[in-house]
């Protein structure tokens, strides 16, 4: 105890078993414990430019409905349909709450609400029927885009598990959102009598995914732990850690709760002794010791019998949110303090009590990425200069809608003059910030199992008798053999993959004549390995009009295109409208253009945006002319080699999702892989197998595009994650691969003289490749990159460079019909 104590005190890092010992303190090391936290807590409200102040939220809570399909055993929130007038309330039954609390001078509306009752209760999924709901979230983003629009208070959204999807859909409609970890002690939810036993939304894996989402997704985040329930002082601890873990990783965690237990009668838990006061004040302050000064710490005031001093030695800095309309519906039993009261409480302990918003002053300032330019304008009106609320601001309700601005600006010449005048800096405005905390991202890296050279010559008699079977699983440790074949191995290889090159497409090389417009790189999504991506103010930003885009389509065809290539940033002032605009100002410039637009997280994103489907976006969009889009925003299709890349990009089976979704709507795509970052074969051969299982459902891949990481100036590489690039051997040995484990599936395997340049081109043509893409006539994210091999390609130089590889050049369309 004493040691740990002491590391505390010196401000060094605890460990997990340092945590549980110091949880159980006691008397005199007790009181040491609250002084040391009580510190770490004054130094990080210095820091903010807020000493000495503590803060809450004067909010309403709407229980939107208390039907829900878990089980917890301790809850009288959640209820069944006959004991209520009906599932949910009605969306001016929310109003009234919402109006009445804009009245009395709240500025939050907490929607709380039990987790997808459709799911469990008959009565919920005819209730949202009858009104056209195709779900209960699907009623939240309306309920809450109706409290902004009539009242102008500020949705916080509690409405338990989320899928990213979930959250990039809701993300337009609350400034904040939600939910408590509880506890990551898995037996509490899977042993019969635990206090989440048959409650599938507890189960601690599943809330670490939603919490980790929130923060891929950019959503100021309000968590917390629930100490009492059954747990141990280590599983207690274990919480802690990994709440620190997903903050740390994402930066997103906006607020810690530390919650007691409390005992209700008409429980499965009403025998369960309530949590003490004095262990609620240990565990705070543990939290403060494993969180940081920098951590923003709440305990529920009406849960701790009026021990406001307790807490507040133990280093909490917020009271949470407040109600002088409603009740605590989670805890009907304890009614919140008066305002007053808890600035009296908070003035004697030494403490000025101020209001803040349901966001958190410190994502209010950063704005851009964390917080959506259609709420930009309601938070605003109630924000003062510190991001703390204005107490004199009233709601006041204002239309739901992206800014009136125009689009475009900054840095337009970057196409052109990337190749000569080259990129401002190495790395972006916002690097140390951005991409989370480089330790974290590091320590999820996996390690890349042995590989196996022994079955080099069997994968190489497999590949020649029929190459397809080696994407099947009792052939995996031959396609990993092969993954690594070097020398006269390798040599085989890439021979057997040109030959079945040669059966299926030929001699002859294609290309398409085409133009590459990267309509902006403003983007906060924060992809590690990224250099394209800009903060709206970095010097190198720049937005496309509409009008600018149809200019380059016009010009494109004069040069004899037949395709323009589409793709931006994922910017979060490009209006809704603008995807499809965009496609209609080419198509209207120049009908015959081919429009291959939009990779599936644009897609994601611009569903999300406008509250659609997917598949209702993609046939707006099809609609609008769109022909085909390209299958990049792949990477690598394993979400733990993902979520370390790309932080914040769809997962895989999005991703595949979005794809299937336009194949089955007419709509083709290309398919892609980046490799050489912080992946291994493993990941290559199974991401692959992905590829071939949609096209054996779909058959919409036009072809197979592999993808060396360029890693000069991307980020991961500058952090000292990611290799430099995938090596010479990596490149011949998984375009031939691509090759041999498609055959049969997608009959074009493209190389990117991009990244591979002319000397690697003409090595992966002598390797199973029968396609060189496009001229792109302008390239930017490559370059941003630190590719050093152009941006732009004339016809005369693609068929020059096929020449070399003593094979003829042949013009194709997007979808590989012959020009």
């Amino acid at each position: 105890m004493r040691r740990a104590l002491r590391r505390a005190a010196d401000g060094k890092a605890v460990d997990l078993d340092e945590a549980a010992v110091l949880l159980q303190a006691q008397g005199e090391t007790f009181d040491e414990l609250l002084a040391v936290a009580a510190a770490l807590r004054d130094a990080g409200l210095r820091e903010a430019g807020r000493p000495g102040v503590v803060t809450y939220s004067r909010k309403v809570f709407i229980p939107l409905t208390r039907l829900c399909r878990d089980r917890c055993h301790y809850c009288t929130f959640a209820t069944v349909p006959h004991r209520l007038p009906a599932a949910f309330l009605e969306r001016d039954e929310v109003l009234a709450i919402a109006r009445e609390g804009a009245r009395q001078g709240c500025k939050e509306a907490l929607f709380t609400l039990g987790d997808r009752p459709e799911d469990r209760w008959p009565a919920a999924r005819r209730w949202l029927d009858e009104r056209g709901y195709d779900s209960t979230l699907d009623y939240v983003r309306a309920c809450a885009i109706a409290v902004l629009e009539e009242t102008g208070l500020l949705p916080h959204l509690n409405p338990g598990v989320l899928t990213w999807a979930d959250l990039q859909r809701l993300k337009p409609v609350a400034p904040s959102m939600g939910m408590m970890l509880e506890t990551t002690a898995t037996r509490l939810w899977s042993e019969p009598g635990g206090p989440h036993f048959g409650s599938p939304d507890k189960e601690p894996a599943v809330r670490l995914r939603v919490l980790d989402d929130a923060g891929r997704v950019g959503v100021p985040f309000t968590t917390g732990v629930l100490i009492g329930i059954g747990e141990t002082p280590a599983e207690r601890a274990d919480a802690l850690f990994a709440i620190r873990r997903s903050a740390r990783t994402y930066g997103h965690v906006q607020e810690v709760i530390v919650q007691n237990f409390c005992a209700k009668p008409d429980t499965a838990m009403r025998g369960m002794p309530d949590a003490e006061l004095r262990e609620l004040a240990a565990a705070v302050a543990v939290a403060r010791i494993i969180l940081g000064p920098r951590a923003r710490l709440q305990a529920p005031p009406n849960l701790i019998d009026a021990e406001y001093d307790l807490l507040l030695r133990a280093g909490i800095d917020d009271w949470g949110g407040v109600s002088p309309v409603t009740p605590d519906h989670v805890n009907p039993e304890r009614p919140w303090p008066q305002i007053d009261l808890l600035r009296r409480m908070s003035e004697r302990s030494g403490f000025r009590l101020r209001e803040r918003l349901t966001i958190y002053p410190e994502y209010v300032r950063r704005g851009e990425g964390w917080l959506d330019p259609r709420l930009a304008a309601h938070v605003a009106a109630l924000a003062g200069s510190d991001g703390l609320a204005d107490e004199s601001a009233a709601p006041v309700g204002r239309p739901w809608q992206e800014p009136d601005d125009a689009y475009g600006g900054g840095r337009t010449d970057l196409f052109a003059t990337i190749d000569t005048r080259g990129r401002t800096g190495d790395r972006r405005g916002d690097f140390d910030s951005v991409y989370g905390d480089w330790d974290e991202v590091a320590a999820q890296v996996g390690q890349a199992p042995d590989s196996s050279p022994s079955d080099v010559l069997a994968g190489l008699r497999l590949a020649a008798e029929n190459p397809a079977a080696l994407l099947e699983p009792r052939h995996e440790d031959k396609a990993l053999a092969l993954f690594h074949a070097d020398g006269s191995a390798l040599d085989e290889l890439a021979r057997l993959a040109d030959d079945v090159r040669r059966d299926v497409n030929g001699d002859d090389i294609t290309y398409v004549v085409n133009r590459n417009i990267n309509f902006s790189n403003v983007c906060y999504v924060g992809c590690r390995f990224c250099a394209f991506a800009q903060r709206e103010r970095d010097a190198d930003a720049y937005r496309l009009s509409v009008e600018q885009v149809a200019d380059r389509a016009q010009e494109a065809w004069r040069d004899g295109a037949s395709e323009v290539c589409m793709q931006g940033g994922i910017d979060p002032k490009m209006p809704v409208t603008a995807y499809a605009d965009l496609v209609r100002a080419v198509k209207s410039r120049v009908p015959g253009m081919h429009v291959h637009a939009f990779s599936p997280m644009e897609i994601v994103t611009g569903a999300a945006k406008a509250g659609v489907s997917i598949g209702d976006w993609l046939a707006e969009l099809r609609d609008a002319g769109l022909d085909t889009i390209p299958g990049t925003a792949a990477e690598i299709l394993d979400d733990d080699v993902r979520w370390v890349l790309t932080k914040g990009k769809l997962p895989a089976a999005t991703w595949v999702e979005v794809v299937s979704t336009a194949h089955r709507l007419g709509i083709r795509s290309s398919s892609t892989m980046m490799y050489g970052h912080v992946d291994h074969p493993r990941q290559w051969l199974a991401h692959l197998r992905v590829l071939a299982g949609v096209q054996d459902q779909t058959g919409g891949f036009t072809e197979f595009v592999a993808l060396p990481f360029v890693h000069t100036n991307a980020p991961i590489y500058l952090a000292g994650i990611a290799r430099p690039g995938p090596t010479w051997r990596e490149n011949r040995a998984v375009h031939a691969m691509a090759r041999l484990l498609l055959h049969g599936r997608i009959d074009n395997i493209q190389c990117s003289w991009v990244k591979l340049g002319d000397d690697g081109t003409r090595a992966m043509l002598d390797g199973g490749c029968n396609d060189l893409g496009g001229t792109l006539m302008e390239e930017t994210i490559s370059r941003m990159a630190g590719s050093e091999h152009g941006s732009a390609r004339t016809v005369a130089q693609l068929k020059e460079l096929a020449a070399t590889a003593g094979r003829p050049a042949v013009e194709r369309t997007t979808v590989y019909a012959r020009r």
